[in-house]
C-alpha cells in the first residue's frame, strides 16, 4: 500500500539524495566496554550527528537479524518479506553474468576442510581473487544429469555457481554451517518441486571435494542463496529518480543493478568510491555508496581494524559534505559486532542531514546516542520515504 503512494507521491526535482552504506556498522562492547563506533576517533561524523536529525532503525524487525539482501532491500523501501532474493542471484548480476531464463545461480564460500570432514576455515584464509580464478577455471566443465554448471569468481574466497538446464528449483537449503568446526549441511528440498535439484547440488559438490582434494588451499565449497531471477519495480520507476551505485564488491553492485541503478566505476579502495561520487555529481539525482570492509573485519572479529575502517570513511566526510547533497544519510544496513564475528539483530545507528530535518540533542555518532535521537527506532524500509521527503521529492497526500 505505502509503495503505490509513494510512486504517486513522488516528483522529479533537481535535488541530490546520497545514501551512505557502512556495512555492518554498528556493534556491541567488548571488554573495553566500548563499541566500535564508541572507540573509533570520528570527529566529522560526530559533528554531522550533531547538526542532523538521527535514530536507529531495524533491518527486518527487533530481534530478527538480516542477511545483506535483505537487509538492504528494506534500506531501499522494499519489504524484504515480500521479496525474498536469494544472495545467489545479485552476485551472478554483479559479475554481469549473462543469466538464462531458468538460471539458478548460488554463493559459494570457497573453504578449507580437514581430514575428518569438518570445515577449518569458512573463507580458507580469506584466499586472494587471483588464486580463486585458478580454483574456478579446476571447476570449469562440470555437468550433471544434463544440467550445465558454471563456478565464476567474484572476489576473494567469494564465487557464484549459476546451474542451467531444465527443471530448477530454488527451494533448497543452504550447506555453510555458519561456524567452523562442523562438516558442512547437506542440501535439502524446500518444496515438493525441489528433490531431483537437491540430488544435482549434492552431486556437483561431491565432484568439487574431488577436483579440489590436493591441490589447492581451498578443497571445499560452501552454498548458500540460491535463486533464480526475478522482476522488480526500479528506482525510477517508485521513485522517479536517477540512481546510481558505487560500490567495491560485486554482491552489492548486482543489487543495485536489480533495482535499475546505473553501476559507476567504483575502483578497490574506499578512497576510489569518493572520488567517483566527485566526478559523476552532476550526472544523477540519487547515490548509493556501499562501504563493505566494516563488514568484513566484524566477521573476522578484529575490532581495531573495524575502529581504523571507521576513521578512514570519517575523512572523507568533509569532501562528501562540500557537494552540498540535498538529503545526506549515514548509515548501515545490518550491524556486525566483532565481538560476535557476524551478522546480528541489533539495530542500527542512523544519520538524517539536510536544511529541513532539523536536529536533535544527539551530541556524537554511536549506537547509544543515536538511540536518543529525535527519529526515534523505526524500521529501516521508511528511511527512503524520509529522504525523499526532505529532498522535497515528495507532493502531498490528499486535499
Amino acid at each position: 500500500m505505502i509503495n503505490k503512494l509513494i510512486e504517486q507521491l513522488a516528483v522529479t526535482t533537481d535535488s541530490k539524495i546520497v545514501l551512505l552504506v557502512i556495512d555492518g556498522l554498528s556493534g556491541i562492547p567488548n571488554k573495553s566496554g566500548k563499541t566500535e563506533l564508541d572507540t573509533a576517533n570520528i570527529p566529522n561524523l560526530d559533528a554531522l550527528a550533531r547538526d542532523s536529525i538521527c535514530g536507529i532503525t531495524d533491518p527486518i524487525a527487533p530481534g530478527i537479524t538480516p542477511g545483506s539482501g535483505p537487509a538492504h532491500l528494506s534500506l531501499f523501501g522494499y519489504d524484504p518479506l515480500e521479496h525474498k532474493i536469494g544472495r545467489g542471484l545479485l552476485e551472478a548480476l554483479g559479475i554481469d553474468f549473462p543469466l538464462e531464463s531458468g538460471d539458478l545461480a548460488v554463493r559459494g564460500n570457497l573453504a578449507a576442510m580437514d581430514k575428518n570432514g569438518k570445515i577449518s576455515d569458512r573463507r580458507a584464509g580469506r584466499i586472494s581473487t587471483e588464486e580463486s580464478i585458478k580454483i574456478c577455471s579446476r571447476l570449469e566443465g562440470i555437468e550433471i544429469s544434463g544440467i550445465k554448471i558454471f563456478v565464476k569468481p567474484v572476489k576473494e574466497h567469494r564465487v557464484v555457481v549459476i546451474f542451467r538446464g531444465k527443471g530448477l528449483d530454488d527451494a533448497l537449503s543452504e550447506t555453510d554451517p555458519q561456524v567452523e568446526g562442523l562438516a558442512p549441511l547437506p542440501v535439502k528440498p524446500l518444496g515438493p518441486l525441489a528433490a531431483e535439484t537437491a540430488g544435482i547440488i549434492t552431486k556437483f559438490i561431491e565432484e568439487v571435494k574431488k577436483r579440489l582434494s590436493k591441490s589447492f588451499s581451498a578443497n571445499m565449497i560452501l552454498l548458500r542463496g540460491f535463486a533464480k531471477s526475478q522482476k522488480l519495480s526500479s528506482f525510477h520507476e517508485r521513485y522517479k529518480l536517477r540512481a546510481a551505485a558505487i560500490a567495491i564488491y560485486p554482491m552489492y553492485r548486482g543489487l543495485a543493478r536489480l533495482f535499475g541503478m546505473e553501476i559507476l566505476p567504483a575502483g578497490e579502495r574506499i578512497n576510489d568510491e569518493f572520488d567517483c561520487l566527485r566526478q559523476n555529481f552532476d550526472k544523477y539525482d540519487f547515490f548509493y555508496i556501499h562501504v563493505k570492509y566494516t563488514d568484513s573485519a566484524g566477521e573476522d572479529g578484529n575490532f581495531e581494524k573495524k575502529v581504523s575502517i571507521l576513521e578512514e570513511v570519517d575523512s572523507y566526510i568533509p569532501n562528501l559534505l562540500e557537494l552540498k547533497p540535498a538529503v545526506l544519510i549515514v548509515t548501515g544496513d545490518h550491524s556486525t559486532p566483532a565481538v560476535l564475528k557476524g551478522h546480528s539483530w541489533h539495530p542500527v545507528p542512523i544519520i538524517l542531514h539536510g536544511r529541513y530535518t532539523g536536529k536533535d540533542d544527539v551530541v556524537q555518532f554511536s549506537e547509544k546516542e543515536c538511540a536518543k535521537g529525535g527519529i526515534g527506532r523505526i524500521s529501516a524500509m521508511q528511511v527512503m520515504t524520509l529522504a525523499m521527503a526532505n529532498a522535497l521529492k515528495l507532493t502531498k497526500y490528499g486535499a
